[in-house]
């Protein structure tokens, strides 16, 4: 009985504790890369002094933050600030479940290590856009049992940010949906093995959207209005200090990592490499190839969201919403429509490509058209000195 138990549960077990391990650690990691980044990026050096090229910075800060006193604000409502970032890691964790960390196979049975730990499941993605969203709860409770302004207003921004950039979230995986008949990651993945079926050539504006709507939902630069250092002292983390404060970031890299994986999961083939790696080859080496391939084009996506980060300006509160409400969902709602014609017509799927960069060169010159249009009317604002009373 116990023997048929350990068979059953083991490879369940197996790769939970490779992701509660894993995760922790490269989100220690994943400080010392964008430090890294940034140093490059402004042409520094960064970390440098803890072991050698500074590998062990990571490990030094982590037990610096658990030998800090962990205070607590007499102020705050002290079982909610203690739950709130609690809810941010249980949530961004438990939306990786379903996500594939390695090559898995869409058709069971599922015997042996796996890299998942829920596979088969249908609803895939709507588990994860379910699960990911409750983190929102986290932000909202913490602002809120702060009791501090500051936190409040960092709070009731990330609640309509959170709310906005869901709707474009949704339904720009919707063709991807229809296209591949399928909810279920590994299904999506094992349907693009062959390099000019990759989802990005079909619904590149959905890619578009995915990616920029995802990363407005995690709160990083150019979309972090919930904390906006200059506007907020930290937003809906001022009051937190010490493991409490990680936790809040831990959430943070592991939905930038679950970002980066369902990037390219769902667009970029996943561990799928024309002329590198086989889709049929069950061999130890074979897996081992398609994994290496799959961090790989994992590991590209995080470094690009780490250079957004200090490319772009961070927007004003009114650009952000705007571009969800004007722009992306209209975007998506065409989008949707063209992957319904063509669907319905029986046509290429490339027909979907063009579809897709008409609908983009047309959204980007009625954008410059307007700008233009603004700058060339004589009521709008122009840039004053001081002297004019700007200020």
């Amino acid at each position: 009985m116990l023997v048929e138990l350990w068979n059953e549960y083991w490879p369940l077990l197996s790769a939970m504790l490779v992701v509660l391990i894993a995760i922790p650690t490269l989100g220690l990691y994943m400080t010392y890369i964008e430090r890294k980044v940034a140093a490059a990026m402004q042409d520094r050096i960064g970390p440098n002094r803890v072991g050698p090229l500074g590998l062990l910075q990571a490990v030094a800060d982590g037990l610096k933050i658990f030998l800090k006193e962990q205070v607590v604000p007499a102020h705050v409502d002290k079982w909610i600030y203690l739950t709130a970032p609690a809810i941010g890691v249980v949530t961004s964790m438990l939306a990786f479940a379903v996500v594939p960390f390695g090559p898995v196979s869409p058709e069971g049975p599922h015997t042996g290590f796996r890299f998942i730990i829920a596979p088969g499941v249908e609803i895939g993605l709507v588990f994860i856009f379910a699960v990911s969203s409750l983190s929102a709860y986290a932000i909202i409770l913490g602002g809120w049992a702060s009791n501090n302004k500051y936190s409040l207003y960092g709070a009731i921004r990330s609640c309509a940010q959170f709310i906005s950039y869901e709707i474009p979230l949704g339904m720009s995986v919707l063709g991807v949906f229809a296209i591949t008949g399928s909810m279920n990651l590994e299904k999506i993945v094992y349907q693009q093995s062959s390099f000019l079926e990759w989802n990005i050539w079909w619904q590149p504006l959905a890619a578009l959207i995915f990616f920029t709507s995802a990363l407005a939902e995690s709160n990083r630069l150019p979309f972090d209005l919930s904390e906006c250092e200059q506007e907020l002292v930290g937003g809906f983390h001022t009051e937190y200090s010490g493991i409490k404060f990680v936790l809040f970031f831990l959430a943070e890299y592991t939905h930038v990592v679950t970002i980066s994986f369902l990037t390219v999961l769902l667009f970029f083939g996943g561990w799928h490499l024309p002329g590198l790696t086989d889709p049929a080859d069950p061999t130890a080496m074979g897996t081992a190839l398609r994994l290496l391939v799959l961090l790989a084009k994992v590991g590209v996506v995080v470094f690009f969201i780490m250079m957004l980060r200090w490319t772009l300006p961070r927007f004003r509160f009114d650009q952000l919403m705007g571009l969800a409400w004007k722009g992306f969902i209209p975007l998506s709602l065409f989008n949707l429509l063209g992957v319904m014609i063509v669907i319905s017509l029986d046509l290429s799927p490339y027909w979907m490509t063009l579809f897709s960069l008409i609908v983009f060169l047309v959204a980007g010159a009625l954008n410059v058209s307007q700008l233009n249009n603004r700058l060339r009317s004589p009521s709008s604002p122009t840039i004053r000195t001081r002297a004019e009373g700007a200020y």
